[in-house]
């Protein structure tokens, strides 16, 4: 064999014994186009500023980060089991690239999550999109 192929065939098997990389060492999130599109078709794209009410007083969003999420609903957290999940419409998700293979967009109250489908963890959150 010759002296730099051997090297070379090293490096490759190593590669191939430590298979795949690993969700949880990736950074998986929305990208900024992504959650613009998410919040231009669901509503005015503010991200829970304040919105007029029925009452015609402004309602405030719940803030920013993972307050006033419903438990369970946190960012490297699992999905508790029986949420309620819905698809994206398909006129949405006609606007959107697919999501990372493995993983899923769906809408859980009104925020919008990227989840992994095998271990049901959030990646992002697109909170207050859905109006």
């Amino acid at each position: 064999m010759h002296k730099f192929a051997m090297p070379v065939v090293a490096a490759l098997l190593g590669l191939a014994l430590a298979g795949p990389a690993r969700a949880d060492t990736l950074q998986l999130l929305f990208s900024a186009a992504e959650k613009a599109t998410i919040q231009h078709y669901f509503g005015d794209g503010s991200g829970g500023a304040a919105q007029p009410g029925k009452d015609g007083k402004g309602k405030k969003g719940k803030g920013v980060g993972n307050q006033g999420l419903p438990p369970g609903l946190a960012r490297k957290q699992q999905l508790p089991p029986g949420i309620a999940k819905r698809r994206l419409p398909a006129t949405l998700v006609a606007q959107l690239p697919p999501p990372p293979r493995g993983f899923e967009r769906v809408i859980v109250d009104d925020n919008v999550l990227l989840v992994e489908i095998a271990t049901q963890i959030v990646h992002d959150i697109v909170e207050h999109a859905v109006r």
